[in-house]
Formats: C-alpha cells, structure tokens, sequence
C-alpha cells in the first residue's frame, strides 16, 4: 500500500484527488491546506509520497518540497509537485530540490494513478511538455567537463545502465537488454542512484543532462 498526502489550498481539488486516488494499492492518509501544514503532517504521518500543489498560504509548495526533503526525519518521503502553473522556474527548482515529479492539473486521472505508482517504485515523473523543456535548456547548457568527470566514476555496466535508465527502460526493459534478471536490474539501478547521489530515477535523468554526460538528439 501507497500511502499519499495530499497538499492543495482548495478544498475541492482535495476531495476530486481522494476519488481519483482511491485505489486499492493507494491510500490517502492526510490532507494540507498550507505548505506549512504539508511540512508538519509529512513528519507526523511519513507518508510515501506528497502530492505538492505551488501556490498554497503560509509557505509556498517549493519551500515546503524543500524543508521536507532537506529533513533526515523525511528524507525517505518522495514529493510530486502538481500544479497548474508550468513556469520554467517551477519546473527547475522543484527538480533540483528533489522532487521525483513534476505534473499538471490537467492530466487525466488514469496516467496520475499510474505516474504515482511509478514514482513509488523508484522511477520518476514528468509531464511531456516539461520533458521536452528540460532537455531545450540543457541541449543550450551542458557541463562537458562535469559529465567527464562523473562518467569515470561508472563502471562499464553502471555506464550500461546508466544509458538505459536516462532513455527510460524500466526494470523489465533492463533485464532483457541487459539478459539479467528484474531483481538483479533493480539492484543495479538502485547502486547506481546511490553512487552518483541521485534520489530516484527522475533526478538521475537530470543530472545527465544538466552535467553533460548525456547530449539531447544523440544516441
């Protein structure tokens, strides 16, 4: 079971998210009507994921994604901003802050349900659009230098895999090209996310462009 907390200044959008959200493997344990009452109720409840609007009284989404994942005691917790606004400034900030996703009212409930489970597993979570912007700034702005040097720190099979993770193969996906097995791919991975410091597989796709170590529109 998922446990989730839901942070949105409006009552309504909370109550639309619990239907939406209820689902079997998903449970929603509590509700934050302010970035403050989100920080507070993260360390009381140590949910799996927070589901994170922006513009909320008291203290900004942001700010709020911040002090939660900056916390030891919450560290474990995963964040996934969901907003209306998709201002490059949001997208940013909340990705280098450690967010595991970035989503937009507007998404269809079904692909919420199914980026969240993903999130849970490790994987991350971006909206199209904000993929493809991601890649625009960094394609103007890699580090070469940056990427040259945390590439040496890979193995030739964390590089593998590392390659295969940044195109988005899952788990399965891995295994196959990799003939491994799921559980031997999943350690892999997770080694992988621990040995260059990134929190899940969302952040590690950042970090591969923003360092450089992979240029959009190559192989």
């Amino acid at each position: 079971m998922t446990t989730i907390l839901v942070a949105d200044d409006h009552d309504l959008v909370r109550a639309g998210l619990r239907v939406v959200l209820d689902e079997p493997d998903l449970t929603v344990v509590a509700e934050a009507a302010t970035g403050a009452e989100a920080v507070r109720l993260a360390h009381e409840h140590q949910p799996d994921l927070v589901l994170m609007d922006i513009r909320m009284p008291e203290l900004d989404g942001l700010e709020a994604t911040r002090l939660i994942l900056g916390d030891p005691a919450t560290a474990g917790v995963r964040v996934v901003v969901l907003t209306t606004y998709d201002l490059d400034e949001y997208v940013f900030r909340a990705l280098r802050l450690g967010a595991s996703g970035f989503a937009l009212k507007d998404l269809d409930p079904g692909h919420l349900v199914d980026g969240l489970r993903a999130v849970a597993r490790g994987d991350g979570m971006l909206a199209p659009a904000v993929t493809r912007r991601l890649i625009a700034v960094f394609a103007r702005s890699p580090s070469p230098d940056t990427g040259r040097l945390a590439l040496e720190r890979l193995t030739t099979r964390e590089r593998e895999v590392f390659d295969l993770v940044v195109a988005g193969r899952d788990n399965t996906d891995i295994a196959d090209v990799l003939r491994i097995s799921p559980a031997t791919a999943r350690t892999h991975v997770s080694r992988l996310l621990a040995k260059v410091g990134a929190r899940d597989r969302a952040n590690l796709v950042i970090m591969a462009y923003e360092s450089g170590l992979v240029v959009p529109g190559t192989p």
